[in-house]
């Protein structure tokens, strides 16, 4: 049986390389986009089974309206990523409100409101798969790419919950968190804050560090995904990336010899 996806932000990068992996498996996708127009050459090669559809995830309205509409296209929907996005590089201090308010609109409350409208859909057919793309940096916050990994943690966060809300439904949710993917995040998704020199000495830190190297094509990833929507039982989170995986043990190692070190102190609360 052919499977109905809707992925948001299906326009380049990962949700681009979702939706083509998709569609050359024989599925059939409603991909949205604030800007549907690369997917042209999508269309042509697959008339009968992709449908764009422009769509701003940070409108709540525009959403519900949206969600319902990708549901008539093929009378369901059985998979659902919410992978739309955009960066915020910035040092805390140097990031505006409305910089902030615009980043967590679409990286956290897009993917809340696309969730919220697809939920009855999935609970009416009693199966679905919600695929909620964070990142492998959910585990802690970086230097100029903090408020990125604070939106991706809070849905890291919020889709914990909803994994334990919707099962008694049917339906899946996988937290995924992929590394460091050439998807022109870092280029045509990225918003600049107004540097401030105090910083300059840690911003060169950071390009020294970071280099020059945009990572793995997006398309790399895509048979990861294609074999985690065949699971019947798929993981709450699945790392991306092998590299990434690694980076993430040694994250985690580190919180934990942390908390070991300051036990003591810890233990002195009754809480």
């Amino acid at each position: 049986m052919t499977r109905v996806w809707f992925i948001t932000g299906a326009s380049r990068g990962l949700g681009r390389a979702f939706a083509e992996a998709a569609l050359a498996a024989g599925d059939r996708v409603v991909a949205a986009a604030r800007n549907v127009a690369p997917l042209e050459d999508l269309v042509q090669k697959y008339p009968d089974n992709l449908v764009r559809l422009p769509l701003d995830v940070s409108d709540r309205a525009a959403v519900q309206e949206g969600v319902d509409r990708a549901a008539a296209a093929f009378g369901r929907l059985d998979i659902v990523v919410n992978n739309a996005g955009t960066m915020l590089l910035g040092m805390l201090e140097e990031a505006t409100e409305e910089q902030i308010r615009a980043h967590f609109d679409v990286n956290f409350f897009g993917a809340v409101w696309v969730a919220q409208a697809v939920i009855p859909h999935l609970r009416a057919q009693g199966s679905g798969h919600i695929l909620q793309v964070t990142t492998m940096g959910t585990g802690g916050g970086f230097a100029s790419t903090g408020l990125y990994a604070g939106g991706k943690s809070a849905l890291d966060s919020v889709s914990q919950a909803l994994a334990m809300e919707v099962a008694p439904f049917g339906i899946k949710v996988t937290i995924v968190q992929p590394g460091g993917y050439d998807t022109g995040l870092f280029t045509a998704g990225t918003t600049m804050t107004e540097p401030n020199p105090a910083y300059e000495p840690l911003r060169a830190k950071l390009a020294e560090m970071w280099g020059e190297d945009a990572g793995p094509a997006a398309s790399t990833a895509a048979p990861v995904i294609m074999e985690l929507v065949d699971l019947p039982d798929p993981p709450l989170r699945l790392i991306v990336g092998g590299p990434s995986y690694d980076m993430v043990q040694q994250m985690d190692q580190a919180r934990a010899a942390e908390y070991r070190a300051w036990e003591h102190l810890s233990r002195k609360a009754p809480g």
